[in-house]
């Protein structure tokens, strides 16, 4: 009943509900043998959409389990990326200007790309500083679940 109380499961994935749990602290977690009936009446509902769903689902709890509390993780890192491609890119671009005059760096496309990539990187950078705002003052950021309380001897 702790498990249920503490993890929170939408939509299907109550399939997951191990992984969340351990996710959320549990170490004894184990599975039950349940005795399962053939289908009587109707047809099945598993099929492709259904597939589908789960691994969305999987994407979903895999990503808010490593990044939940720490976006800039996630966020910070794809945008240092993109600036940085787009940084090389546009530096290889003006070192080729400077050796050959004659070109004009706007009339690359690899010109657009660059700043493209760096625009993008930062706005991922932005956005993982949103986002930590958003979760550092989310309502249930400093939620624990407490096992054991000792009692000490006050001084």
């Amino acid at each position: 009943s702790d498990v249920v109380k503490t993890i929170e499961v939408y939509g299907e994935m109550h399939r997951y509900i191990p992984v969340i749990a351990k996710w959320a602290g549990f170490s004894n977690i184990g599975e039950k043998v349940v005795e399962h009936r053939a289908r009587k009446y109707g047809v099945t509902k598993f099929g492709l959409e259904r597939f589908i769903n789960g691994f969305l689902d999987l994407l979903t709890i895999s990503f808010v389990g490593k990044f939940g509390k720490k976006p800039m993780h996630f966020f910070g890192t794809l945008g240092v990326l993109f600036f940085t491609i787009g940084f090389v890119i546009l530096s290889y671009l003006s070192i080729l200007k400077l050796i050959y005059s004659k070109y004009g760096i706007a009339d690359l496309p690899l010109f657009y790309f660059g700043i493209l990539t760096i625009i993008i990187g930062t706005q991922l950078f932005v956005t993982g500083f949103l986002a930590e705002l958003v979760t550092r003052n989310a309502a249930g950021r400093n939620d624990y679940l407490i096992e054991q309380r000792i009692e000490g001897k006050s001084a």
